[in-house]
């Protein structure tokens, strides 16, 4: 088993989470939210909502003495500390702990719903952006995946071309977000020889549309020395294509694959039940055992070790949440492709796997994301029951809740987890993705066939930022499921 080095890793959770709001430690009962909201101003509606949230459930909230129960001795003395910020923003903003770098505030969660990864006003292309130099503010950007059937793909966007001007524009550390945050835009196309970067006579219309694309993107079987090996390359643990993903391993099963190697470098996270699911798709001896632990803060985790001590634990299923038998491959080893951009749910695969099989990571070092977050919603009990739900704002928060652990209680590792083999990609080769001789995939084969793994030389670039990297729940995880003793 590998040893995984201590890092950071953050699961943004994206479903809601119906927890008791009381302010006593044994959560006997619930104080009247409703009628301390009515007591308190209109215009601070938000604001208390917001504190209400940070003050219960936050994973960090003993890091700030303001978050402390009973810490204002009246709502008027709370109301007049809310009343010091200019905007939610900001007071949401203060109550974040140092070491939180993942909670965000929604302010309109009717065009946000963060219990999916469903791509909304997406262009079905991801890019790295990169510095020209140190002691330069030019940037350049490269396309590292095209989405099939997408706006991208329908231009003749594809994997490997640079840009370095958006709307005529050259790319710089101060107007990279302007430009690409736009609905649409035009990349300017250039081409790297040495040191020197030429710009092309050739531009690209890149636009947006509401589009769902299935993050099964290439499952395939690749002969390497008689070893019939599966290459999946996955770039999102997206619950509303599970099914798809379960029929992938069922055809790599019909295969009699023997080895599987996991693309998972740019894929950022997303359901904990899926990743949990697909542990469980690579392996199956392990039904019942404990893939990931919970650890939340010391008022919530005490409820649930006292009250419900297996909620605390994600164990190997064996369906999969539509009840459809999970197709296992019953490996003893896999092969994971890694880079920069691999964070929390791709990162909870190799830690909760660790443990009982041999987990290979080849590429660069991971993000780092330990911690799970989930969507409170300005209710008694923080859930999006429209019944109950305050309607006069749409103002929701995301704070981290929990941190996730493997079975030997491994988490933490706030610096990324750190490969076996170290092969950071390549910018001006990234190669074909499944092909055989793409540069990780080729090592991960080398390895299997038994050859002398050759690492080639990479000239590497500093990174300022990548697609997506705009939106608040980027490299989002998510927990889908209420937990129900803290409804009673």
């Amino acid at each position: 088993m590998k040893n995984i080095k201590i890092f950071f890793l953050t699961l943004l959770a994206g479903s809601f989470f119906a927890s008791c709001s009381s302010d006593n430690e044994e959560f006997e009962e619930k104080p009247d939210v409703t009628a301390t909201t009515e007591e308190s101003s209109k215009e601070l509606e938000v604001e208390n909502f917001i504190y209400r949230g940070m003050s219960d459930i936050y994973l960090y909230k003993d890091d700030l003495d303001v978050l402390a129960e009973n810490y204002f001795a009246s709502q008027g003395e709370k109301d007049a500390y809310l009343k010091t910020f200019s905007s939610p923003e900001k007071l949401f903003n203060s109550l974040k702990s140092s070491r939180d770098r993942f909670s965000y505030l929604i302010d309109n969660y009717e065009t946000m719903k963060t219990g999916t990864i469903a791509s909304t006003g997406e262009t079905g292309m991801s890019f790295g952006l990169v510095s020209y130099c140190q002691s330069c503010t030019e940037v350049f950007g490269y396309i590292k995946l095209v989405q099939p059937n997408t706006p991208a793909a329908a231009e003749g966007a594809e994997r490997g071309m640079i840009f370095n001007r958006v709307n005529g524009q050259q790319l710089t550390k101060s107007n990279y977000t302007s430009l690409l945050t736009s609905s649409s835009y035009t990349l300017g196309l250039a081409k790297i020889e040495g040191n020197t970067i030429t710009e092309l006579d050739r531009t690209i219309n890149i636009s947006t549309r509401d589009i769902n694309t299935n993050p099964v993107v290439i499952s395939k079987v690749l002969e390497v020395n008689g070893i019939k090996t599966g290459y999946l390359f996955y770039n999102s643990f997206d619950e509303d294509f599970d099914e798809e993903l379960n029929s992938a391993f069922n055809e790599l099963k019909g295969a009699g694959i023997q080895e599987l190697v996991l693309d998972l470098r740019y894929n950022g996270g997303g359901s904990v039940r899926t990743a949990t699911d697909l542990a469980a798709m690579i392996t199956g001896q392990f039904v019942g055992e404990v893939f990931m632990k919970e650890r939340w803060n010391e008022k919530y985790q005490s409820y649930y070790e006292q009250r419900s001590p297996e909620s605390l634990l994600n164990k190997f299923n064996t369906s999969i949440r539509t009840g459809t038998t999970i197709n296992s491959l019953n490996l003893n080893r896999l092969f994971v492709l890694t880079t920069k951009s691999s964070a929390s749910a791709s990162e909870l695969i190799i830690n909760g796997l660790d443990p009982y099989i041999d987990v290979v990571q080849i590429g660069d070092v991971t993000t780092g994301k330990f911690e799970a977050s989930v969507t409170l919603y300005d209710s008694p009990n923080f859930s999006e029951d429209h019944s109950s739900l305050n309607d006069s704002h749409t103002y929701a928060i995301q704070p981290l809740v929990l941190k996730s652990m493997n079975r030997d209680g491994v988490t933490d590792y706030k610096d990324g987890i750190n490969p076996e083999i170290k092969l950071p990609e390549d910018v001006l080769n990234l190669g074909i993705l499944g092909d055989k001789d793409e540069p990780l995939l080729k090592v991960a084969l080398d390895v299997i066939a038994g050859n002398r793994v050759s690492i080639p030389e990479v000239k590497t670039y500093d990174g300022i930022g990548e697609s997506g990297m705009f939106d608040p729940g980027f490299q989002t995880m998510y927990i889908d499921k209420v937990p129900v003793e803290m409804q009673e």
